[in-house]
């Protein structure tokens, strides 16, 4: 049993050892963009999320108000119109499900 044991942990070793290693490497990355740095100042924001809302926005030239990127990303409410009823439902989830997530989990601690 002790062999089994000791192989189990030498390969939990192994396995963390190489998470930090990737980690370094992606917060090294997301330090090496600007638009990444600047995003990481809002509380909440890591370099996983930075990263993430960086390249699903690639250029934001291609916005025009700041209020399309959250259409982009299916953050907007669907909305039912028909006669007198006119209701906002939830978020779209038209775009990128990962960013969408991310960001939900940054508002949450920047509202916690």
């Amino acid at each position: 049993m002790a062999e089994v044991i000791d192989a189990l942990l030498l390969a939990r070793r192994v396995l963390c050892a190489q998470i930090a290693r990737l980690d370094l490497r992606v917060q090294a990355l997301a330090k090496a963009v600007a638009p990444c740095r600047r995003l990481m100042t809002v509380p909440g924001v890591g370099p996983i999320t930075a990263l993430a809302y960086v390249t699903a926005i690639d250029d934001p030239g291609r916005f025009r108000e700041g209020r399309n990127v959250g259409a982009y990303l299916g953050l907007t409410p669907r909305h039912y119109q028909s006669g007198e009823v006119d209701r906002a439902g939830r978020i779209s989830k038209c775009g990128d499900g990962l960013v969408r997530t991310l960001l939900f989990e940054a508002a949450g601690t920047v509202l916690g």
